[in-house]
């Protein structure tokens, strides 16, 4: 066995399954999922989250799982391997640019939990009213000088584990901080249900209003399936691309599916209960779970114990999801030179920081600067969910069964595994013919085709 499958494999099953569950929940779930559940109609947009998240989420999850572990290689080389000679491999680059992006404002959120795991620690965020904690959030995230440094701190966190390379840093790191964010979400989530204004809350959340669907609602929904679970950038690609025969893939996309969801639900039950009792509105946007949630512990006995606590494992929540993205932009550096991991990534993650800057800045010197009407952390947020994304879904879901013949692909699925000829025929109608059409009609539908 080379030096690169000796050290370039998830040592178990669980390691896989954590790593992939840490980049798909992360702030997706915990912090991005709520403001946007708030902004885009509650229920109607969790239905179509779920749904969008069984029928396009999980068959292209598979697949991308499926194509990494295939070719054993990072997202590129997959795609010029399976289609040389061809334009293929700009999917690649695709996934590759967007996870830049997205790491570029993902890291400016990352280092506000620093900033506010610094303040929880220091008792800066205690005794406080619910104005008092909004114009505080407002305060923290418009002074340049220590949000850059966090945002840089942040980064550097991710380097160092990503460094190391996969088991020795990515699954280790992985294994100690998802069990702990999950106890914690359900510890909270119990005591955010006890709030006076919890019911009206969890009916926001789980009572869905069709008059509350538009294409935005169904857009963002879509995004956020894709955003959720990391799809069409080819993270899973290339984390697929460390797993043994052994493992089933089919199980192990539907383990992370349903864990993204559960994180989901916890982190809406945790956050709306105490919009509605604090007298928030849902749609207040990205500091929700800076300006609620510490209102809720303030509420909660040793709730400054909890503060801290959340946040660290909230530091731990976004660093998951952090390492996945820098790592699929090393692997196209590294390829088989091992040798070459540290210094790929002190060079990407370092020009990640600075290509932040601006979005760093949105909300203090550089708030008035706008591309069409949107801050640049917006402007990179819209592109990289709403566009790239699921542009990049849409290149898999074709290239898969284009460049795959269907006996490649079964015996692929069956390996580690006992699916039998039923569900393959369910994936694959859904891979090759829901899953891009689906894309298809919702961008037609974004751009006022059907209006």
């Amino acid at each position: 066995m080379s030096r690169l499958k000796q050290q370039e494999q998830w040592s178990s099953k669980l390691g896989f399954i954590y790593a992939t569950a840490g980049t798909a929940i992360g702030l997706g779930a915990i912090w991005k999922f709520p403001y946007v559940a708030g902004t885009s109609g509650g229920g109607a947009f969790f239905f179509l989250f779920i749904l969008f998240t069984v029928l396009i989420g999980l068959p292209l999850l598979i697949g991308e799982f499926m194509l990494g572990r295939h070719t054993g290689k990072d997202a590129i080389s997959t795609f010029k391997e399976m289609a040389p000679k061809s334009a293929w491999p700009v999917t690649g680059w695709i996934g590759v640019i967007t996870c830049f992006i997205v790491l570029s404002f993902y890291s400016v959120v990352g280092g506000w939990s620093l900033l506010y795991l610094f303040h929880a620690v220091t008792g800066q965020l205690s005794g406080l009213t619910i104005d008092q904690y909004g114009q505080r959030f407002g305060e923290i995230i418009s002074n340049p000088i220590p949000t850059l440094g966090a945002q840089l701190l942040f980064i550097i966190l991710t380097i160092v584990v990503v460094s190391k390379g996969i088991q020795n840093g990515i699954e280790r790191a992985s294994k100690i901080m998802m069990p702990a964010l999950f106890v914690l979400l359900i510890i909270i989530a119990i005591r955010s249900l006890t709030l006076d204004g919890a019911m009206e809350g969890v009916r926001f959340l789980l009572l869905p209003d069709i008059s509350n669907i538009n294409s935005d609602t169904v857009l963002f929904a879509l995004g956020q399936a894709f955003f959720a679970l990391s799809l069409g950038v080819s993270i899973m690609i290339t984390y697929s691309s460390y797993v043994p025969k052994t493992q089933s893939l089919p199980v192990s996309a539907v383990s992370i599916g349903v864990m993204n969801v559960f994180v989901a639900l916890l982190s809406g039950l945790i956050i709306f209960p105490g919009v509605f009792t604090f007298g928030l509105e849902p749609s207040e946007g990205p500091p929700l779970i800076f300006v609620v949630l510490p209102a809720i512990f303030e509420q909660m006995v040793f709730g400054e114990i909890f503060l801290i606590a959340f946040f660290l494992l909230f530091v731990f929540a976004a660093l998951t999801s952090a390492f996945s993205m820098l790592e699929i932009i090393v692997a196209t550096r590294v390829k088989k030179s091992v040798e070459k991991r540290p210094r790929v990534s002190w060079t990407v993650g370092l020009m990640i920081f600075i290509f932040g800057i601006p979005a760093c800045l949105s909300y203090g010197a550089m708030a008035d600067v706008t591309i069409f009407g949107r801050t640049f952390f917006d402007t990179a947020d819209y592109l990289a969910s709403n566009i790239l994304m699921p542009f990049g879904a849409l290149l898999i879901s074709i290239f898969i069964p284009l460049k795959m013949s269907k006996t490649a692909m079964f015996d692929e699925l069956k390996q580690g595994s006992s699916i039998g000829a039923i569900f393959f025929k369910v994936w694959y109608v859904l891979l090759k013919y829901v899953t891009p059409m689906a894309i298809i009609i919702v961008f037609l539908d974004a751009i006022g085709l059907f209006r």
